[in-house]
């Protein structure tokens, strides 16, 4: 069982070092999210944001993607830390 398989977590704060790497990540994974979810083209802003860039209809809403990224952000971490196997499962009844 995954619970029998965790360590205890090193005492004290992250390294700012790991914060940072974290924090540019998560902030990358939500604009790129914010991408797919909105534009239609032009997701790296190579040129002025158009309403021609932006999707017609819009499927699904950013509003659980932080969230997620969050979770997925320091899901990974954990499995790097302890070498673990593990499947992770979003599920919105």
């Amino acid at each position: 069982m995954l619970i029998e398989k965790l360590q205890a977590p090193p005492a004290g704060p992250l390294a700012a070092a790991e914060l940072e790497s974290m924090d540019a990540w998560w902030r990358a994974a939500n604009y790129l999210s914010v991408g797919q979810v909105y534009l239609l083209a032009n997701p790296l802003l190579r040129e002025p944001l158009t309403a021609a860039h932006v999707k017609p209809r819009l499927l699904g809403h950013f509003g659980t993607v932080p969230g997620l990224n969050f979770i997925y952000l320091h899901l990974n971490r954990v499995i790097k830390a302890q070498d673990l196997s593990v499947r992770a499962i979003a599920y919105d009844p």
